[in-house]
């Protein structure tokens, strides 16, 4: 036992990623144990290429910007990003809003264009796949152009529901793959829509689950075969339910109303590889993963804060990855992973990011959820699988068994005095001090 490699990794309020020591003893009463059971496997960790993002990196040292960059894409860098996100189009952190195709009424889609990308986001993406050429891609758009909505805005709105209309927006999505295939990018995933219930002020489009089953049954699957494209077609992303409608009988009432209304049809089911959720999508994912096993999941948006980037927001954000990778997510996307202090989007809205750059002097800062990040990410690769934990301490902790056979606890505690935590490994319990408040990673073995 003395000769396994262990590594424990601490970060609290006041210190981040310590190295920190353990105490080994024969036997004794442990609060964690593995169980030797297998679940989901892991594709990786990632972020969101926005507009305003790559803004911010302007700011940086060539220096700064080569070490946040290594640091969140490498192979052998703090995070890893395996699978990454980008909008179609303008999302709400885009320094303006825009699609690929304002003119009306062009059905054949013969104005296409790209072209916009190619001053932030192309850029953006291909410093990353510099660092990490296997780097993953899915994307989604937060409006339609908006000819194809009613009302005409890129704000609010539905889409126009008519057959040559749906047919368009299908060819819309086949024209933004080989367009970005053109430019040298591969998407691997399309999200029909970020945030299907978001009815806002910034880019968004609202669906229902039967729109979302029709389209992707007769418009968008089928256009993808036709085009012969290996892109898969994912059911996402999902913002619901809302608690508080299911009590209220408004929007939505249950998981049902999207995936189970989707994937219960064969039709739209040959054509969704897996289902991305987001926000209030927590509160359905146990349930779809329960009757769909067979598909792949994925946390596709981080809930994003009030731009304080705050110790007691990165808690929050940890209990968040609890949640999915307990419940089934084979994959944990970040927000926005750097931005100006305060995150402040074209509509108002300030949010957390990982880290933040200030315009005046270009100084970095690395947020808590940049070490919450890191705590998962660093060490829990693509293949690797989460494996079961029984004791006490199991709520707070989620592990992993990697391709290389180590083992990876990360776990909080999130009391309000120090703690111990005691894992029973092959016999024997280690012991990890663990200060209130704090997030720690342990690594066995590899």
């Amino acid at each position: 036992m003395t000769n396994i490699r262990i590594e424990h990794w601490a970060t609290d309020e006041q210190q981040a990623w310590q190295s920190l020591d353990y105490a080994e003893e024969q036997g004794g009463s442990a609060n964690l144990s593995f169980t030797g059971e297998e679940f989901q496997t892991v594709e990786g960790f990632g972020g969101c290429f926005n507009e305003l993002g790559y803004l911010s990196l302007r700011h940086l040292s060539d220096e700064d910007r080569r070490q946040l960059m290594h640091a969140l894409f490498h192979p052998e860098g703090e995070h890893r990003f395996a699978v990454c996100r980008l909008p179609i189009g303008a999302s709400d952190y885009a320094e303006r809003w825009y699609s690929h195709n304002e003119h009306d009424g062009d059905l054949a889609m013969e104005h296409f264009s790209i072209e916009r990308d190619f001053e932030y986001l192309i850029p953006y993406i291909r410093e990353a796949l510099s660092y990490n050429p296997e780097l993953k891609l899915f994307a989604s758009p937060w409006s339609p152009p908006t000819w194809m909505k009613t009302p005409k805005a890129y704000n609010y709105g539905t889409l126009r529901w008519e057959p040559e209309i749906l047919r368009a927006y299908a060819l819309y999505f086949v024209k933004f793959v080989q367009a970005y295939r053109e430019a040298g990018i591969t998407i691997h995933q399309i999200h029909v829509q970020n945030e299907v219930i978001a009815d806002q002020k910034f880019p968004s489009c609202v669906w229902t689950g039967e729109q979302l089953r029709e389209f992707i049954a007769d418009y968008l699957g089928p256009a993808f075969e036709e085009h012969g494209l290996d892109t898969e077609i994912w059911l996402g992303t999902i913002n619901a339910p809302e608690p508080w409608e299911e009590l209220a009988k408004k929007k939505t009432t249950d998981f049902d109303d999207y995936a189970g209304i989707v994937l219960s049809d064969p039709a739209a089911y040959r054509y969704v590889k897996g289902v991305g959720y987001q926000w209030a999508g927590k509160h359905a994912i146990q349930r779809t993963v329960a009757s769909y096993p067979e598909l792949r999941y994925m946390q596709t948006e981080n809930e994003c804060g009030d731009g304080l980037n705050s110790w007691g927001y990165a808690r929050y954000v940890y209990n968040l990855f609890q949640h999915y990778w307990t419940n089934g997510v084979n994959a944990y996307i970040y927000w926005n992973m750097v931005l100006e202090p305060k995150g402040r989007s074209t509509w108002g809205w300030e949010q957390n990011s990982m880290a933040t750059v200030e315009p005046e002097d270009g100084r970095l800062t690395r947020n808590p959820e940049y070490y919450v990040m890191k705590h998962y990410a660093r060490y829990v690769v693509p293949g690797a699988k989460r494996i079961g934990l029984t004791g006490p301490w199991t709520g707070k902790s989620v592990a992993f068994r990697n391709p290389d056979g180590s083992l990876v606890v990360v776990v909080n505690n999130p009391f309000a005095n120090d703690r111990e935590l005691l894992l029973a490994h092959e016999g024997r319990t280690l012991r990890f001090e663990m200060k209130a408040g704090s997030f720690h990673t342990i690594v066995i073995g590899g």
